[in-house]
């Protein structure tokens, strides 16, 4: 008799990345899809779960996307991404007829709260409570756990989004690039707002260019508001930005300069290495916390 197995799906705004198995010992069938229009990046995620289905029976399926998504089971929209500046997903319906096909349950969140779940429950984040996941790529996304479950609330946390004290630029092209807000966190230092505002792609800057001075001061600001309001054990930073490891000590000294001996916790004062920290499970926290949210979906 095949075993039961749980499907994954992180949906991103350049990927989607698929898999099926038990955890991150266990990976049955997996698969990076190209997002492209929602009818063809949709139709290759279910062939995949199709195909995937053969190999034991689907008693769960888990979404993590990017968003802003609906989460509000008794909305006419649930399951929906709605407000994105992704280009053709808005109000897209990323559940309707998946459960159905596969007559399993669905657990659907945020893509970084799925990336703090997968940490919370293999990696960085156990035992971490409340807990932060924070990924710089194509956008920033902020997940935040509290009491080992993901925070909703009339929407969910939009760490993204916040908004960021002006501080002296450097850059070529000092505005922020967000179609909301301009200058908010992500306007200014995820990848493209980076290459938009700096003239060349985020990887292609040595370790010492001036544009990570500025990134770890304004992402230092988000995290010390973070820290001030949350009160989190601890704070994961993922993504493809964050591949730069330069980063993390001058954030960390960043945070520490701003609180200015204000939070007396030893997190902040004498442990701060391991207070903000990469992921554990590198780039595949959002992936497996979609399992989670598969298996979570499974015991409901």
């Amino acid at each position: 008799m095949k075993s039961d197995l749980f499907a994954a799906i992180e949906a991103g705004g350049t990927k989607f990345n698929c898999a099926v198995g038990t955890g991150p010992d266990d990976i049955r069938a997996s698969v990076r899809i190209a997002t492209t229009t929602p009818t063809d990046t949709l139709h290759d995620v279910m062939e995949f779960l199709q195909n995937a289905s053969k190999l034991g029976r689907i008693a769960g399926i888990g979404v993590g996307s990017f968003g802003p998504i609906d989460l509000n089971r008794q909305s006419d929209t649930y399951g929906y991404i709605t407000t994105t500046p992704k280009e053709g997903w808005k109000y897209t319906d990323l559940l309707s007829s998946m459960g159905e096909l596969f007559h399993a349950p669905v657990g659907f969140d945020t893509d970084v709260n799925a990336a703090a779940l997968g940490e919370y429950t293999w990696g960085n984040g156990e035992g971490c409570d409340p807990l932060i996941y924070i990924t710089v790529g194509t956008g920033i996304g902020g997940g935040v756990l509290v009491n080992g479950r993901p925070l909703h609330g009339s929407l969910h946390p939009e760490i993204g989004h916040l908004f960021i004290p002006a501080i002296q630029s450097d850059a070529p092209n000092p505005d922020g690039i967000c179609p909301f807000h301009g200058d908010c966190l992500e306007g200014l230092i995820s990848g493209p707002a980076i290459a938009a505002r700096w003239g060349a792609p985020a990887e292609t800057f040595p370790a010492d260019h001036e544009c990570w001075g500025e990134f770890s001061t304004l992402m230092a600001l988000a995290l010390s508001n973070l820290i001030l309001t949350l009160s989190p054990q601890r704070i994961i930073l993922g993504g493809g930005v964050m591949h730069q490891a330069q980063l993390f000590p001058m954030i960390r000294e960043e945070v520490q300069r701003m609180l200015n001996g204000y939070v007396q916790t030893n997190e902040v004062l004498q442990d701060i290495d391991n207070y903000i920290v990469p992921p554990g499970l590198g780039d595949q926290a959002g992936m497996l916390g979609a399992m989670v949210l598969a298996k979570q979906a499974k015991g409901r």
